[in-house]
């Protein structure tokens, strides 16, 4: 399937879970994973068949540019399964990230699960993780490679630093932000539009439209990789900081940039103020030439930069309200409206009272 939209007649079909794979040069791996994929379906339909209910998945391949056969081998794959299954394959090569979201895009299901293609993820654990996620009544599960098969220099160092770096700077007390085993309620992940490489972020965009205790993680099961090479590398950490800074930038000063940029402003004109005073007290007071002295210049390109920094947090709130107001976007989100019977017999309706989640600032247009 080369045309990433979903028509109509598929949203219609409505799936209880979508399962979301991004591919990329995993011609190897992709057939064994379907095959994995399928076992986690029937292993979920037989438990469900135990107590009288029915289970329905579908499952999404997205092809992020492979140039090897991995489009060939998944289509042959998926004709061979009764699983509902569509093969995205995307024009060019755009990241996980981008890939991540397209598969999103076009789910169709009450909660969405993604993982990666590389084997490493065990589909084993979807069934058990979306019981959690119901019994639980989270919004988010994030799955926590148990016992992690990957080397220790390039990859679990690294990963280590990153985790509490990343839960430290966004307050989202997650163990393992590099997992792509994740469990979504679908209204909630379609409040935020993944960018750039942002998909390591994504329990601390989620807590910016739901509560964090509405996000839990458990332990998964992480095999080492049996094809192929891993995409990543020690390159990634620098990424990683230059993504965080956006992600706490965006987290709490997107309704408010001119807090973020006042706060900047004082903060170096102060500084300014100060060396000002040392110049001018060693001028008036001591009889001093300041004229040519590093803090005479380095004082007053603070306070001038102070002045520039905050006329552009005023700039920035200005385009902040008319991002608001010229678009469907609010600053909240509203999950369900419970209404008493005299307000229904008064024909007392909300906009949200349907339960449906209001849009929030990340929100993709439809």
């Amino acid at each position: 399937m080369n045309d990433m939209d979903v028509t109509s007649q598929d949203r219609a079909t409505e799936q209880e879970l979508s399962v979301v794979v991004p591919l990329y040069n995993e011609e190897e791996s992709v057939g064994h994973l379907v095959a994995a994929i399928c076992d986690a379906h029937e292993q979920a339909e037989a438990a469900a068949k135990q107590n009288g209910q029915a289970v329905t998945w579908e499952l999404i391949l997205v092809d992020d540019g492979s140039t090897d056969s991995t489009v060939q081998a998944a289509n042959e794959a998926c004709a061979e399964i009764s699983l509902p299954t569509r093969v995205v394959t995307m024009n060019r090569n755009f990241g996980q990230t981008a890939a991540m979201q397209a598969g999103i895009d076009a789910a169709c299901g009450e909660l969405i699960a993604t993982l990666d293609g590389d084997l490493q993820n065990d589909p084993a654990d979807i069934p058990r993780m979306v019981d959690h996620l119901r019994a639980n009544d989270l919004d988010l599960l994030v799955g926590k490679r148990a016992k992690r098969k990957d080397g220790l220099i390039l990859r679990l160092i690294p990963s280590w630093i990153a985790n509490r770096l990343i839960a430290k700077v966004t307050g989202v007390r997650i163990r393992d932000y590099g997992c792509s085993l994740k469990i979504y309620r679908a209204s909630i992940i379609r409040q935020i539009s993944l960018l750039g490489e942002m998909h390591r972020f994504i329990p601390a965009w989620i807590a910016s439209v739901t509560h964090p205790s509405r996000i839990g993680e458990i332990d998964v099961n992480h095999s080492p990789r049996q094809f192929g090479q891993s995409k990543y590398g020690i390159s990634r950490t620098i990424r990683v900081i230059l993504d965080l800074v956006s992600v706490l930038f965006f987290l709490k000063y997107r309704a408010r940039p001119g807090h973020f940029f006042g706060t900047v402003g004082l903060a170096v004109g102060a500084v300014g103020v100060v060396m000002m005073g040392i110049v001018m007290f060693s001028k008036l007071v001591v009889g001093e030439d300041i004229g040519t002295r590093p803090m005479f210049l380095l004082g007053g390109l603070a306070m001038l930069s102070s002045l520039q920094l905050i006329c552009f947090g005023v700039l920035a709130e200005m385009l902040t309200r008319i991002y608001f107001d010229s678009s469907n976007n609010s600053t909240y989100s509203v999950r369900e409206t419970h209404r008493n019977a005299a307000s229904c017999n008064a024909g007392l309706l909300s906009s949200h009272s349907t339960g449906d989640l209001a849009h929030v600032p990340f929100r993709r247009a439809a």
